[in-house]
């Protein structure tokens, strides 16, 4: 995504707490992990992914202990994965990912932000048609030869090898595979000693659409209206 697409999201999420959501975001990861294979990160390989995210955004260590424990005791809340689909104003396709102990509450709020921004929620399928779900790994691109590394990958699975950085402007490189191939190129970055500093599952969009400033601004509106909702874990769009 360009700068200037990136710095008109940032004025929009300005009054939002972004640390406060990504930790939000990370407990609820965590709770879902747990639920399905245990509290010990050496047998949940799921979880160990997700401390591994949660140390990249320094979430306190007390926080992540808390979040294990809770998401192990009596009465923890058991969180659903659901994904809803629309589109947004002129056109463009969103699928958001929420993860929620009450449905009814959140497809109502999700409702709600669509029609409040002028946007149309859809029915299943109405847009995952237009996207592909992927695994992404970041690396730090100090020392790595892009072009061996790129060539070393193709066979288990490389979509893409992309330039990225973080929220800070740091330097990365992006690994992209399918969802189903994220296991084999977890096991081949580390066989050649990549580490990566953070992973995650993304939906991708196949095509992009471009747009004018101000209806860009009336789209990320509403992106910015679903993800302050503290269900809502990821927005996907394809805008370009």
């Amino acid at each position: 995504m360009g700068r200037a697409f990136e710095k008109r999201k940032h004025t929009i999420f300005a009054r939002m707490d972004r640390v406060g959501k990504q930790f939000a975001k990370i407990g609820k990861d965590i709770a879902i992990a747990v639920k399905a294979s245990g509290p010990s990160p050496e047998g949940n390989p799921a979880l160990r992914r997700i401390l591994q995210n949660a140390r990249v955004v320094n979430m306190p260590k007390e926080k992540i202990e808390n979040a294990i424990k809770k998401a192990s005791g009596q009465g923890a809340a058991a969180y659903e994965i659901v994904i809803y689909e629309g589109y947004a104003p002129h056109g463009i396709a969103l699928l958001v990912e929420a993860a929620t102990d009450n449905v009814t509450r959140t497809v109502a709020n999700v409702r709600h932000a669509f029609k409040h921004h002028s946007g149309n929620m859809g029915s299943t399928g109405s847009v995952a048609f237009m996207f592909q779900h992927q695994g992404v790994f970041r690396l730090d691109p100090t020392g790595i030869d892009r072009d061996a590394l790129e060539l070393d990958l193709i066979d288990h699975g490389l979509i893409a090898l992309e330039d990225g950085e973080t929220d800070k402007g740091e330097k990365q490189l992006l690994v992209r595979v399918a969802f189903a191939d994220f296991g084999t190129m977890s096991s081949a970055l580390e066989s050649r000693g990549q580490h990566a500093v953070s992973t995650a599952f993304e939906y991708v969009a196949q095509t992009l659409t471009e747009l004018p400033d101000e209806q860009t601004d009336d789209v990320l509106k509403l992106i910015a209206s679903l993800e302050s909702d503290d269900d809502v874990q990821n927005v996907y769009s394809n805008l370009a």
